[in-house]
C-alpha cells in the first residue's frame, strides 16, 4: 500500500518518468529526476547522460542539482555583485526514479537539498536505505527527509524492461 506521503509525490515522480525515457532515448539506465523549490515549482530536470556526454558523474540527480543552483544563482539579487551567489538548494524537493547512489546522496546533502523522494529501490548500489543509508546518517551535517517508493512499479517497471532489452542485445 502506498504511503500518503509517497502519493503527495506521484506528480512529480510522473515528470521524473518522462525524463527517464529520455535517458533510455539515447540509450542511458532510465533515470529521471526533477527538483522542486520551496514552493513546488519544477524548478530543473535531469535524467542519465552518462552515455551521451561520456561522463561517469552525469547521474539524473547530479545533472538536476547542477541545473537547480544555476536557476536558484540566477533569482539572487545581492546588494553587491562581487559577493559569491549561494549555491545551496535550502527547501527544495528532489524526485527521482531510482534510490540515489553513494555519490548522488553525497551531493544532495552537500546542496543542503530538504528532501528526496524516490521510486525504485536499489539494492545493489542504494545510499537512502537499501545498501546504506547516507541521506540520514547522524555523523553528517545535514540530513534530507526521505520518501521512499513513490510509484515504486512503474519506476521499476521502466529499469526492467530496459536491461531486459539490452540483455536480449
Amino acid at each position: 500500500m502506498t504511503s500518503p506521503a509517497a502519493r503527495r509525490y506521484e506528480p512529480w515522480m510522473r515528470l521524473a518518468l518522462a525524463e527517464a525515457r529520455e535517458a533510455a532515448a539515447h540509450g542511458d539506465v532510465p533515470i529521471g529526476a526533477v527538483i522542486l523549490d520551496p514552493t513546488g515549482t519544477v524548478i530543473a530536470r535531469g535524467h542519465n547522460n552518462r552515455e551521451a556526454e561520456g561522463d561517469p558523474t552525469a547521474h539524473a540527480e547530479i545533472v538536476a542539482i547542477r541545473k537547480a543552483a544555476k536557476v536558484l544563482q540566477s533569482r539572487t539579487t545581492q546588494p553587491d555583485p562581487a559577493a559569491p551567489k549561494d549555491w545551496r538548494l535550502t527547501g527544495c524537493t528532489l524526485v527521482v526514479t531510482l534510490e540515489p547512489c553513494t555519490m548522488c546522496a553525497g551531493a544532495i546533502v552537500l546542496s543542503r537539498l530538504a528532501r528526496v523522494a524516490f521510486g525504485a529501490w536499489d539494492p545493489k548500489a542504494g545510499a537512502a536505505g537499501s545498501l546504506w543509508d547516507t541521506l540520514r546518517d547522524p555523523r553528517l551535517n545535514h540530513r534530507p527527509e526521505v520518501t521512499p517508493a513513490v510509484l515504486e512499479p512503474d519506476c521499476r517497471a521502466t529499469l526492467d524492461r530496459f536491461f531486459a532489452t539490452h540483455r536480449e542485445k
